[in-house]
């Protein structure tokens, strides 16, 4: 992120303070059916700033009558025709686990862990960003159709949804990864009344199917490649948050530059400059996301220093030496090791361990307790055992390196 002054404050949206912006505009009908789109540097005065929270909480409460309250309605009205349009045409509802840290800022350490919660006015504003980027995207690409920074989805190749495949049948549903349409569709017929968590479980392990998404420049691929999965859209870019990614900044110059708002440096008329830059910008991203796995295990760890907890978990994943464990109240995965024994064996074709008349299967409910390993001064951990179903010669070992996910 850019300074505080600049992200916080300057370079965002107050309430009652004008700011300058760059602005798509769209007239829509009730339907939101586009009519037209305008892109704007402009000049905007918000008539409040609002969390996510406190807009839902607006939304909700019907005796809000106000104009910010009618234009909320409103938005959320438009957003939800056009997330199910976006369904419909194939996009991808998938899920990965997020936390966030309520710190204490004196001494540096959290004072509380939890799971994101998703609220509806959080899909209400991810809609309308990812119309924005969609708009701005076909613009430069109109513009530049030689050296517009675009970002793709790759098709994931079919073999590589072979963990999910198998873990659906194992639970008795069948998941069509044929087209994007047919994978979502199947995702949704995915149910257990018994376990609700499957569902978000079957989508977290999609997550880890995908590939991941990129920066390229156009005209280096084939024009039907520029497609992005899993937004089921032909053309895409990220417009919406220059505060926190160049990308967004160097496609806020070509906008500006395709609208005759300023003039284009010579740099982003080259190809091949464009693409490097992409190239750079792909691979910072990819060690953002180490560094951000690695700022939550730092976090999570002194969290848990000096306390242990018993939670509900899930089994993610049944491995050649363990299983993988989800904890949802804390947004924790780790791996429990198993440790060769005669009575403990892991069937990794049916996705199970069995030990004496226990069986425990991949999305089976358990419970865990949580505490940090600190025999290694140089490396404390993480460490979760198995509390129940009670399995002899199980330890564990934290690891979020390996969870990639899909980036959009």
């Amino acid at each position: 992120m850019l300074p505080a002054l600049l992200s916080g404050n300057l370079c965002s949206l107050r309430g009652e303070e004008e700011r300058y912006a760059f602005s798509c505009i769209w007239t829509m009908t009730s339907n939101a059916d586009i009519q037209s789109v305008k892109y704007h540097k402009s000049l905007i005065k918000s008539k409040a700033a609002l969390t996510y929270e406190r807009a839902q909480e607006i939304i909700d409460d019907s005796s809000q009558k106000g104009d910010v309250a009618e234009s909320l309605r409103g938005l959320m009205k438009l957003s939800k025709v056009l997330n199910s349009r976006r369904l419909g045409n194939g996009a991808l509802t998938l899920a990965s686990s997020e936390v966030r840290f309520d710190m204490d800022w004196e001494t540096k350490t959290p004072k509380k862990v939890m799971e994101k919660a998703h609220l509806d006015t959080h899909s209400m504003v991810e809609e309308f960003m990812l119309l924005a980027n969609i708009s701005v995207a076909e613009k430069i690409l109109s513009e530049y159709p030689d050296c517009a920074l675009l970002r793709r989805h790759p098709i994931p190749l079919k073999e590589s949804y072979k963990p999910l495949v198998e873990a659906a049948r194992h639970r008795g549903f069948e998941v069509s990864v044929e087209s994007g349409k047919a994978l979502a569709d199947s995702l949704d017929r995915c149910k257990d009344e018994t376990n609700p968590m499957l569902n978000r479980l079957l989508r977290m392990l999609t997550t880890r199917c995908m590939t991941q998404a990129v920066y390229f420049s156009a005209g280096t691929i084939p024009v039907p490649q520029y497609q992005h999965f899993g937004l089921a859209c032909a053309i895409y870019t990220h417009f919406t948050s220059p505060i926190r990614r160049y990308a967004d900044v160097v496609v806020h110059r070509l906008l500006a530059a395709a609208i005759g708002a300023d003039d284009i440096g010579a740099g982003l008329l080259s190809q091949a400059k464009v693409q490097k830059l992409c190239a750079n910008i792909n691979y910072r991203h990819k060690q953002a996301q180490y560094a951000g796995r690695a700022s939550v295990q730092l976090n999570v760890v002194r969290y848990f220093r000096g306390r242990q907890e018993t939670c509900e978990g899930f089994v993610l994943g049944v491995r050649s030496n363990g299983i993988q464990v989800f904890v949802p109240k804390y947004g924790l995965e780790s791996i429990i090791v198993l440790q060769t024994s005669a009575e403990t064996t892991i069937d990794v074709e049916e996705l199970c361990v069995r030990s004496g008349d226990v069986t425990v299967r991949e999305f089976d409910r358990v419970k865990v307790r949580i505490y940090v390993n600190e025999k290694n001064q140089q490396r404390p951990r993480v460490e979760l055992n198995l509390v129940k179903p009670a399995i002899p010669g199980l330890s564990v070992d934290f690891d979020l390196s390996s969870s990639e996910g899909l980036g959009i």
